[in-house]
């Protein structure tokens, strides 16, 4: 591992200088970060309620920290989850809504999760995927970073409505793209023998484990950061894990269709007409869809293995009560749900809700659940707070300490995950509270949706017009319209059928 110069040193906080110059006695030396992160996981986790993932070492990790049983994302897509968790800014503040956009570009000023540890003296490691792919903030590790294949700015031209013309265009380009990714995302595959052991995560894992095994001797603290790649599709991972599951046996949602469909009742803005992860074009029968629920399975079950691995070799480095661990996922993701096999515009419970796991050997909350609403974007604030470092000015989020000294504390805080078909502006946002799940949709599609999550956990019947939820519909309205003011797709102009 590369040694800290002398101005690195001056750079960082004084608790890290000292600490690396070994004048700190152990138990005041700055706590470790060991950042894990899941691709399209939905909470689909046995600890976090799953009947049907195993799942051993989430579990055993959830046991042993805090789990946040209501966690959210705030865009249900890689590129704007990801850099809304690490620069701790909101979709609606950025603007980034894209998979081709990157945050520097626009904010130069911004600094990311990973680059402010790296200024308050930590080594910042990365492997695997952690930004999206192609828009790493390479300069933000001090080990591990990647060329930005994408520089692009973030699109800030202010809503406007769409055209016939360009609901064609959109249509027409998601077809193209539809048609490439189909041969690419829409397929499961066992692997076995060299291409196993050769597989993507596995190496990622490798790759963290030996981070930390030169972690030890190095002295200095650390921010591990190791993303892996699945369940992303497509749905590939070593054949032992594919065995664990069969697929005859496996249960469809109540609400499976074999194409997207908007249930009756709903907005049609609430699904989009086509997938865009699985089944791409085409339907899909129950069988071939049990089939690919087993891959799915089989793929979080492989991150979970190598999660074990990795936090395997924290504890034999004797690295884990000096070592705060995160486990997250960037958005959830539908299988089978009213039709849609795909996380891309899911504003529905099973594309916004994500397992979340904080371990600091430090807090009384561990071994508890917590049922209070948390965000994606409080993993900033928390993180910065946990480790003693000064608050950056600007983060959005709120930090989580209180929740993991007492994970019943009074909360009051929605979660938001908003989405943007177009470009044109957001054309839908759900509140998740803890009772209660909203989503209003602008523009094509128009209309809003109130679920119970507690009596209609599937979010079959709409109760927007029953006058005995008059109240909480108009509340929950209002949050949602404040959150997205002046930056919704603008009703449709022109359009024809």
């Amino acid at each position: 591992m590369r040694f800290l110069t002398a101005g690195a040193v001056g750079s960082m906080s004084l608790s890290a200088a000292l600490a690396q110059s070994g004048a700190l006695p152990k138990a005041q030396r700055p706590m470790n970060v060991l950042f894990l992160v899941s691709d399209d996981m939905r909470a689909e986790v046995a600890a976090f309620g799953s009947k049907l993932a195993r799942t051993p070492n989430l579990d055993k990790l959830a046991a042993e920290g805090v789990k946040f049983e209501r966690a959210y994302c705030q865009y249900p897509l890689s590129g704007p989850s990801r850099a809304s968790i690490l620069t701790g800014r909101r979709p609606t503040t950025s603007g980034l809504y894209g998979n081709r956009e990157w945050f520097g570009a626009t904010y130069p000023d911004w600094v990311s999760l990973p680059k402010y540890f790296k200024q308050h003296g930590y080594a910042s490691l990365r492997t695997g995927k952690i930004f999206h792919g192609g828009i790493d903030d390479t300069e933000a590790w001090t080990e591990g970073g990647e060329p930005r294949t994408w520089s692009n700015p973030v699109n800030l031209a202010p809503p406007s409505p769409l055209s016939e013309s360009e609901v064609r265009a959109h249509y027409a380009r998601t077809t193209a793209l539809d048609v490439s990714r189909a041969s690419q995302s829409d397929r499961w595959e066992a692997l076995e023998g060299e291409k196993a052991q050769k597989h993507g995560d596995t190496q990622t894992a490798n790759r963290a484990i030996e981070y930390i095994r030169r972690s030890r001797e190095a002295g200095q603290p650390f921010f591990i950061a190791c993303g892996f790649v699945k369940p992303h599709s497509p749905l590939v991972a070593p054949k032992e894990f594919f065995d664990l599951y069969d697929a005859g046996k496996l249960p469809l949602p109540p609400d499976f269709a074999s194409l997207p469909m908007v249930p009756t009742g709903f907005p049609a803005g609430a699904i989009r007409p086509k997938n865009a992860d699985l089944f791409i074009n085409r339907s899909a029968s129950p069988e071939e869809a049990r089939d690919m629920l087993r891959a799915y399975l089989a793929c979080v079950s492989y991150v979970d293995w190598n999660v074990g691995r990795v936090l395997a070799e924290l504890e034999r480095q004797g690295l884990r009560d000096s070592t705060i661990i995160v486990f997250w996922s960037d958005h959830g993701y539908q299988l089978g749900e009213k039709g849609k096999w795909s996380k891309a515009g899911s504003l529905w419970e099973q594309g916004a809700r994500v397992p979340f796991i904080i371990f600091d050997p430090r807090a009384q909350g561990n071994g508890k659940a917590s049922a209070r609403t948390v965000e994606l974007l409080d993993i900033y604030p928390t993180l910065v707070d946990l480790c003693g470092l000064p608050r950056p000015e600007g983060l959005e989020g709120a930090s989580l300490a209180p929740l993991l000294a007492n994970p019943d504390t009074a909360w009051g805080r929605p979660a938001y995950t908003v989405w943007n078909e177009h470009g044109k502006g957001i054309t839908g946002v759900v509140v998740r509270t803890e009772r209660w799940r909203y989503a209003e949709f602008f523009g094509l599609g128009a209309g809003a949706f109130l679920t119970d999550p507690i009596n209609d956990p599937h979010e079959l019947n709409n109760l927007l017009h029953d006058p005995k939820y008059r109240a909480e519909v108009e509340m929950l309205h209002n949050l949602a319209t404040e959150y997205v003011k002046g930056k919704t797709e603008p009703e449709e102009l022109g359009i024809t059928n």
